[in-house]
């Protein structure tokens, strides 16, 4: 059974369509956005191998042309050069202005194949089919996309959003751990800034999610997605509330970069990050030390890890955030919780806060 939710942006409204088996089906749900029959499937070689006989059967049977695209299932896939593949093969296929590109795979594929969607001939339609928990609950999901650059992650990009969000919850089934608990970390990271009774079902439902009990996952992913269109709905373009989404993201990225990207999960930094900047909020009295505790021990279950790494320098840290997009005339701003499930936005915090924050973020859980 299907469960479908609309995210609400006037002329650029959009569904995400959850359920098993969707992919069987990509083509039916393709039709009815009236595109071009000429697609560009986009994926690594790793999800192409698994799902991409399914999505481009389907899509055939549905009267479309399928172009395949094989981008690197690496961090290393964000790149211009990566995007300029791309641009050469929608090209050479003859992809026209209404030919939509279809992302199959994680928050990468999206990512990628999302830009290259809303930069060739200024926009053309673009599919979400996230295959991993995270791609499911969070990146797919309010038309971020991007390439890096190697002086940033994310540094280069634009707000576009899907023509349609397809997630189907069978694919969860062949992650490895740890791309699970990488996802993990969005859906705590969603309950923290914005809904305490669903941060109290993680803490008592925890284990079901981890042996992906469909019940479980559905309703995780099914809260987490609804959680992100409403904040998308309210700022579409980052302009106010939806920094709150930030929530461990200022810490995490500069923790990505320093490591050497691949060394740390997009998730795995965030929640990194999340300890850290909970550390941060409870320094400048936005919280008791008993919320900061909560959210490092529902962490440590999930086998997140939640202390910054030794091998980092601190200083290493607080000087890469300066170089943050979410910076703001050179002062650091951070999304901060002040509760769970309240999250605010503070700018111009003191760097020797932040520091003392940053040493005391990877202190233990009690």
């Amino acid at each position: 059974m299907k469960t479908v939710l609309p995210v609400n942006l006037s002329g650029r409204s959009y569904e995400i369509i959850i359920g098993p088996g969707l992919l069987q089906h990509a083509g039916t749900f393709l039709q009815s956005l009236n595109t071009s029959k000429k697609v560009l499937l986009v994926s690594d070689s790793n999800v192409m191998g698994l799902y991409g006989k399914a999505v481009q059967g389907s899509l055939q049977k549905a009267g479309f042309t399928v172009v395949r695209a094989e981008v690197p299932g690496s961090e290393k896939a964000k790149s211009l050069e990566q995007a300029a593949g791309l641009y050469d093969i929608m090209f050479e296929a003859g992809l026209d202005r209404k030919s939509p590109v279809i992302a199959l795979g994680g928050g990468v594929v999206g990512d990628l194949a999302g830009f290259a969607a809303a930069t060739y001939m200024r926009g053309v339609p673009f599919i979400q089919v996230p295959t991993t928990l995270l791609a499911q609950v969070d990146s797919s999901v309010g038309g971020k996309v991007a390439v890096n650059h190697p002086r940033g992650k994310n540094i280069i990009g634009a707000f576009y959003q899907p023509r349609m969000v397809l997630t189907d919850t069978l694919t969860l089934s062949t992650l490895e751990k740890r791309e699970l608990l990488s996802g993990l970390a969005e859906v705590i990271k969603a309950a923290v800034i914005k809904n305490a009774e669903f941060f109290n079902w993680l803490e008592e439902n925890l284990e079901p999610v981890l042996r992906l009990e469909p019940p479980a996952l559905k309703y995780v992913i099914e809260t987490s997605c609804r959680i992100k269109a409403q904040v998308v709905e309210e700022d579409e373009k980052e302009e106010g509330v939806r920094a709150v989404l930030n929530f461990g993201h200022t810490v995490g990225h500069a923790v990505e970069v320093l490591a050497g990207y691949g060394e740390y999960r997009h998730g795995e930094a965030v929640a990194i990050g999340m300890a850290a900047e909970a550390c941060l909020a409870r320094e400048l009295e936005l919280v008791p030390d008993g919320v900061v505790q909560r959210i490092k021990k529902l962490l440590k279950r999930a086998g997140l890890p939640y202390q910054v790494p030794s091998q980092i320098a601190e200083e290493d840290i607080l000087s890469r955030m300066y170089k943050d997009k979410k910076t703001q005339e050179g002062k650091l701003t951070f999304a901060l919780i002040c509760g769970i499930g309240k999250a605010v936005i503070k700018r111009n915090v003191p760097e020797d806060v932040v520091l003392k924050s940053l040493k005391q973020g990877g202190g233990s859980s009690e």
